[in-house]
């Protein structure tokens, strides 16, 4: 298992939207992420539109990724929350600046 930890940024007049969204995220798409092996996922959002994620992933963030570039789930998720993000290469998660990870305790 891998821990992973990563940042986006957030329009900040997309902020309420982008949070609307994920009280809803659409069933196939939870189905997919568990499928491709993420892990107690969870996001944090600040006033400025900073996004962090972090994850645990049953092989690899790499491979937890890869896994969901079949996923039509995905896809369409990526694409209809693509307006809401700031500075994207790419797709949202195409665009995820993983972050080192430098220390651990339980």
């Amino acid at each position: 298992m891998e821990r992973a930890g990563f940042v986006l940024k957030v329009k900040p007049d997309k902020l309420e939207d982008y949070k609307r969204h994920h009280e809803a995220v659409w069933p196939e798409m939870l189905e997919a992420l568990r499928r491709n092996g993420w892990r107690n996922y969870s996001l944090f959002l600040s006033d400025d539109g900073t996004l962090f994620g972090y994850v645990e992933c049953e092989d690899s963030f790499e491979a937890c990724l890869k896994g969901m570039e079949g996923e039509d789930a995905n896809l369409r998720w990526q694409e209809f929350m693509a307006p809401c993000f700031d500075a994207l290469a790419g797709r949202p998660d195409e665009s995820m600046m993983q972050l080192e990870h430098v220390f651990y305790t339980d």
